[in-house]
């Protein structure tokens, strides 16, 4: 396995894009990545780009050739992957494995979703796909549903209360306000949080995170190329996949996802690191509850305490444990093929010291993006050069 490092990052804002396809987000934010590397992009040697839901929602698939096309690539091969809400970080890892094997030289990673032009109900059916239609589909519950499970359990488990849990969401909400390409930051109090309308008790709007439009893109190149990069290269010190239950009764705890458990144990393995040498996270905080779980799952805190973690300002931007410091899903938004590529752009940034909210002296990186019912989960460890 050769070394990785990534040498361009593109993104659009998330958001609202009413004007723009599918294919002009991802085309914008490829196109981006390219010319911040300063490569020639008829060397690039693959292209994976991640999606979810634009065959239902939009109609439309073979996105990966559309792009590549838009892009003005060669006939190389141009491969669409779809993990759910973790498709962008699949696309990221096909892409570090194809230049790690020595595949190519070149790979980029593209994610991409288009959601704000459907109705509730339609983006309710289309999310809904990423569990068993025939064992969860059919009784009616819904990925809020699943994390209000998830949070009552956890409640009652360790003790955590509203304004505990809250305190995620002012954190994630504030961070985004700092964040020019997040959708949704705002300076909330834990009393409008806690009073704000009920979307699947004890989830409130707050709590949820926003569907929305965007893309991300990152280039990938091998040790040898970087003589040709202009910008500060990011090592990819590690990407990690594993799977979990596609079925809500298949996980024996709601309070994990072994998942994530499983995929943070490969990364940090592959990257020779523990948790506690890790700078900074973006992490997959689909609910407010989820970045308590996940954080739990990364090995970042112990069992139990992610909510007093919250609470007690420890993974505020100048805590010991960052995390989401760009505002995360919540504050962000979550176009799904895009946010683990997304998720990528700000760690690179952090790594390069010129995020809007800086991690003081971030020098590891780490990423998380969670698909499904914990069906899929990717970890990915990245490292500053000069570290």
């Amino acid at each position: 396995m050769r070394p990785v490092f990534v040498a361009g990052i593109g993104s659009s804002a998330f958001g609202r894009h009413p004007e723009t396809s599918i294919e002009a987000l991802a085309i914008r934010a490829a196109d981006a990545a390219i010319r911040e590397a300063g490569l020639d992009r008829s060397d690039i040697g693959a292209l994976y780009l991640g999606n979810f839901v634009a065959g239902p929602l939009l109609g439309q698939e073979v996105l990966a050739g559309l792009v590549a096309d838009g892009l003005g690539l060669p006939q190389i091969p141009c491969t669409k992957v779809e993990g759910a809400c973790a498709s962008g970080g699949i696309a990221f890892r096909h892409a570090y494995l194809a230049v790690a094997t020595g595949m190519c030289d070149m790979a980029l990673a593209v994610g991409a979703e288009k959601m704000t032009h459907a109705d509730t109900a339609a983006v309710t059916s289309a999310l809904n796909c990423a569990m068993d239609f025939r064992s969860d589909g059919v009784s009616g519950l819904t990925f809020p549903g699943l994390f209000g499970l998830a949070w009552r359990l956890y409640e009652q488990r360790y003790g955590a209360t509203r304004d505990d849990i809250s305190a995620v969401v002012r954190k994630n909400k504030g961070n985004g306000l700092k964040n020019p390409l997040a959708q949704m930051g705002a300076d909330l109090s834990t009393q409008e949080i806690g009073n704000a309308r009920l979307i699947c008790d004890p989830l409130r709007l707050y709590d949820c995170c926003p569907a929305s439009d965007g893309a991300a893109a990152v280039l990938l190149v091998s040790g040898d190329r970087l003589r040709e990069v202009i910008p500060q290269p990011v090592q990819v010190l590690a990407s990690a996949q594993a799977r979990g239950s596609a079925r809500i009764a298949g996980h024996p705890d709601l309070c994990t996802f072994e998942a994530t458990v499983a995929a943070a144990q490969g990364a940090y393995a592959q990257a020779g690191i523990t948790a506690d040498e890790v700078s900074c996270v973006e992490l997959h905080d689909c609910f407010s509850i989820a970045e308590i779980i996940d954080a739990e799952d990364l090995g970042l805190m112990p069992r139990g305490a992610g909510a007093g973690y919250a609470a007690e300002g420890r993974t505020a931007v100048d805590g010991d444990r960052p995390i989401n410091a760009s505002g995360g899903l919540l504050a962000k938004g979550h176009p799904v093929g895009a946010t683990g590529l997304g998720q990528i752009y700000e760690s690179v940034l952090q790594l390069r010291g010129m995020h809007t909210n800086q991690v003081k002296g971030a020098k590891v990186a780490l990423t998380h993006n969670l698909g499904g019912t914990g069906v899929a989960c990717t970890v990915n460890i990245l490292r500053a050069t000069d570290a």
